[in-house]
């Protein structure tokens, strides 16, 4: 049971409106209690911060507005007391425009080994003023930014598939991976378990950089055509990493892999590249049987033939939180009940995105001053961006910020979250806090959850129901009305059941 710690998000102990690692080694108790197995720390590195954090400027340095070194080695120390593995999010796709080797490609000029750990080129058309090709770049705009040379005058382009300040390394060039390797080693080396890979599919680029036939791509619209990513050279580069990984038994790499296809998706987690990916079928399903069904199956068919684990999530700091997704107010708390429960009962590896054990939605009325995802500027203020779903947690209090800080907090929390937080939360066996608590304990401990088999089991239409090798029964009714629950003791459900059956937008385990 992973859990995905937003650290600018999730607790701020010195008061500057920013979550820091003080505040995640001062609320390491909470996860306890909650159950959680192991954290990914989302990126806490040197960085300016243009794409909150996934810039990085060193990769072998806390940044200070997160507490430095000594931060991190201090949550490690003590997630370790409390019987938590502790990984933490590497970006190897690109760095930060201040990191200084790009500052060194800048100053040497076409051709020189310094650029050749990017992708610089020559530009099209007259005197090189167009783009080197059409690809855009995720979070809007062209995926090319041209540099004026030392001279004075406008020059090579370079590449960043995301934003400006995030040039795209060229992992062809062996100074690139041994650097990443010894980026590895040294988090290692000081405790770290391991890993979340971000961009896993995007680090190898294809030949000759073509045009891309559909150049209508944004931030989480995937194509497995898209020449940006999933090319087949990035297996390569994973298994090189992996003898890494390898030389730390008990360490593990999760790719972030946006790739549809299961038998491509399957290849990322073949016994010598990744040890887990991340699957984020059930984060984009509706709230509908079939999808659900779907997705399920497609996500175990991926990993079942190279012998892999699968993984679960709902949401993450790019994906409009649950609650929001699936209807907002008491309909969309419902069926996140339901698909929490849901998701506990597979097989396989859970993430929990920080929040969603609180039901908390998305805030998608955010003061348009108070945006900071690069999106919102690079669509022309267009997108809002991904900040809805990275609002601060609610701690206690009945008024914002909810002891999140002591300060005003780096993105406004709601109100109304004074029905949310921990401490609310805390006193109420009903609450979404409470149900997590219990799924989480029971899974961890019942022989029911045991196993890696699954088997679905027939259900009125609308519903669904599987079983587990170890004889858990799981069924969700996703219709409008009650059903009538199959033979069994209920070991938990979503929400209270009164002669044997099972609310609307409710999910029931049975023994």
């Amino acid at each position: 049971m992973f859990y995905q710690v937003y650290p600018r998000s999730f607790a701020d102990s010195d008061g500057d409106g920013v979550g820091d690692l003080g505040g995640l080694r001062e609320k390491l108790g909470y996860l306890e209690l909650l159950g959680i197995d192991a954290l990914w720390i989302c990126p806490v590195m040197r960085s300016p911060m243009a794409d909150g954090g996934y810039d990085v400027s060193d990769p072998r340095d806390i940044d200070p507005l997160f507490g430095g070194l000594a931060a991190l080695d201090e949550v490690v120390a003590e997630a370790h007391d409390r019987g938590m593995r502790v990984t933490m999010d590497l970006v190897p796709n690109h760095t930060s425009e201040r990191h200084p080797w790009f500052a060194a490609a800048l100053a040497s000029g076409p051709g020189s080994a310094q650029r050749a750990r990017y992708h610089f080129r020559d530009g099209r058309g007259p005197g090189g003023v167009e783009p080197p090709n059409n690809w855009r770049s995720v979070f809007g705009g062209p995926a090319w930014t041209r540099v004026v040379e030392a001279d004075g005058v406008p020059g090579q382009w370079y590449l960043h598939i995301f934003a400006p300040e995030q040039p795209d390394l060229n992992w062809e060039n062996p100074e690139v991976a041994a650097d990443f390797e010894r980026t590895m080693r040294f988090w290692l080396d000081r405790g770290i378990d391991g890993f979340r890979i971000d961009v896993a599919h995007g680090m190898a680029k294809p030949e000759g950089l073509p045009d891309m036939a559909n150049s209508d791509t944004g931030m989480l619209v995937h194509d497995d055509d898209d020449p940006r990513f999933n090319n087949p050279g990035v297996h390569e580069i994973h298994r090189r990493l992996r003898k890494v990984m390898d030389d730390y038994p008990r360490a593990v790499a999760i790719g972030e892999v946006w790739v549809d296809d299961d038998t491509r998706f399957g290849e990322y987690v073949r016994p010598d590249e990744l040890h887990l990916a991340f699957n984020f079928r059930l984060a984009e399903t509706p709230f509908h049987p079939d999808r659900i069904r779907d997705a399920v199956d497609h996500s175990l068919g991926a990993v079942a033939a190279v012998g892999a684990s699968p993984t679960w999530t709902l949401s993450n700091h790019d994906i409009e939180r649950e609650v929001t997704r699936y209807g907002g107010g008491a309909l969309g708390q419902a069926r996140a009940r339901a698909m929490a429960l849901l998701e506990l009962a597979l097989p396989g590896a859970v993430f929990v995105y920080n929040g969603a054990e609180l039901g908390l939605p998305n805030v998608d009325d955010l003061p348009e001053n108070a945006l900071r995802d690069p999106v919102w500027e690079r669509s022309g203020h267009t997108q809002r961006g991904r900040d809805g779903c990275r609002v601060p947690l609610p701690w206690e209090g009945n008024r914002p910020p909810f002891s999140f800080t002591a300060g005003a907090p780096w993105l406004p929390m709601p109100a109304e979250w004074a029905q949310l937080t921990v401490e609310t939360q805390l006193e109420r066996l009903d609450s979404m806090l409470s149900l997590y608590r219990m799924a989480i304990e029971l899974r961890s401990t019942r022989p029911e959850f045991g196993g890696t088999g699954f088997q679905w089991f027939g259900s009125p239409p609308g519903c669904l129901a599987f079983r587990r090798d170890g004889g858990l029964l799981c069924v969700l009714n996703a219709t409008d009305s009650p059903i009538l629950l199959p033979a069994g003791e209920v070991l938990l459900s979503s929400v209270p059941i009164a002669a044997r059956k099972l609310p609307a937008n409710s999910t029931a385990w049975l023994v």
